[in-house]
C-alpha cells in the first residue's frame, strides 16, 4: 500500500488513508539487480518517526531504521550506547508511517555479535515487534555464519561492511577504508563471504571508488552505496544530512535543503510574534459565536 494523506482538523495530524500500492517487498529488491546489472538504482534514506516515513516513503525504494538515531536523535557520541528497545520503538513507528517502502532496522552494538543464537533473538523481536521487513548487521566475514543463521530461519539480512561505525574505536576513526591492498582485500573478501551467507543485499560505506566498483561487479546481490560509488546498484543518506539539519556532514553528503536554517528562523519569527503580543491573532483564540 502507498500513502495519501488528510489532516484531522481536531489533532492537525496527519492521518495516513491507504491508496493502491503494494509494498516492496525483499525479493522485489533482489530482482532490481539483473545479470549483474541494476538498471535503476535502489533510493533509500534513514527514517526515525512516523511522520518523517510518511513524507519519505513516495520517495524511497528503502527506508533504513539507523542506530545513527542515537546520534541524530538523542545526541550521543556514537552509535554504541543504541539499545535493542531504542531501534525497536523507532522501527515501529516508521513502519507505521509508511505503506510502499522496505522497512529495515538496524541491529544495535551488543545485540547479535555473541553468537548466532543471541543474533536470532534479538532479530526475531525486532521482526516481531516492529513489521519490518529485515535486519541490517555490521561485518564481514566474521558475521557470516550469523547471517546464514538469520536467513535460513526467515530473517532477511542486509549486511554493512568497509567503514562499520560499530567498530569504529577497532578502526581508529571514520576514516575512508581499502586504501591499503591488505584492507582492500579484506573489504572485498567481506562482500563476497556476506553475499554467500545469504545477505540479500548490503550497504558499503566509506570505501575508496575502485573497491566499491570491484564489489558491486563481485556480487549478484545490490550494493547499496554511502561514500562509496556512483556505480553502485543503490545509495543511501542520512535523512537529517541530507536535509541540511547538521553544520558538520562527513565529504560523501550532498545537502539538498537547510532546514536548519529555516526551521532557526521560523522559531526566531515565533519568539518575536510572541514577545511583541502579535501571536495569537483572532484567528487562533477562540470566543463564543456571536
Amino acid at each position: 500500500m502507498s500513502t495519501t494523506f488528510t489532516i484531522d482538523t481536531a489533532t492537525s495530524r496527519a492521518n495516513p488513508t491507504p491508496a493502491p500500492m503494494k509494498r516492496l517487498t525483499v525479493p522485489a529488491i533482489q530482482r532490481r539487480k539483473f545479470e549483474g546489472k541494476t538498471a535503476e538504482p535502489l533510493v533509500m534514506l534513514t527514517a526515525y518517526t512516523a511522520r518523517q516515513a510518511q513524507l519519505l516513503d513516495p520517495h524511497c525504494d528503502m527506508l533504513l531504521v539507523g542506530d545513527s538515531l542515537g546520534q541524530v536523535i538523542y545526541g550521543l557520541p556514537s552509535t554504541l550506547p543504541v539499545t535493542l528497545d531504542m531501534m525497536i520503538a523507532h522501527g515501529a513507528a516508521v513502519v507505521r508511517g509508511s505503506y510502499h517502502s522496505l522497512v529495515i532496522v538496524d541491529m544495535p552494538f551488543g545485540s547479535y555479535e555473541a553468537s548466532p543464537q543471541q543474533a536470532f533473538a534479538s532479530a526475531s523481536r525486532i521482526m516481531a515487534e516492529t513489521g519490518a521487513a529485515g535486519v541490517k548487521l555490521e561485518g564481514g566475514e566474521a558475521m557470516a555464519d550469523t547471517i546464514a543463521f538469520l536467513s535460513q530461519r526467515g530473517i532477511p539480512v542486509m549486511a554493512h561492511i568497509g567503514l562499520t561505525p560499530q567498530a569504529v574505536n577497532a578502526l581508529g576513526g571514520y576514516g575512508a577504508r581499502g586504501k591499503s591492498q591488505e584492507e582492500h582485500a579484506k573489504i572485498l573478501g567481506d562482500a563476497r563471504a556476506v553475499a554467500q551467507a545469504g545477505a540479500f543485499s548490503m550497504v558499503v560505506e566509506g570505501v575508496m571508488e575502485e573497491l566499491a566498483d570491484l564489489i558491486t561487479d563481485a556480487v549478484d546481490i545490490p550494493v547499496i552505496g554511502i561514500g562509496a560509488s556512483a556505480r553502485c546498484d543503490g545509495q543511501v543518506l542520512v535523512a537529517e544530512d541530507m536535509l541540511g539539519m547538521f553544520e558538520r556532514t562527513a565529504r560523501f553528503v550532498k545537502r539538498y535543503a537547510n532546514m536548519a536554517e529555516t526551521i532557526s528562523a521560523a522559531a526566531a519569527q515565533y519568539a518575536a510574534d510572541v514577545r511583541d503580543r502579535s501571536f495569537p491573532t483572532d484567528d487562533q483564540v477562540y470566543r463564543p459565536k456571536k
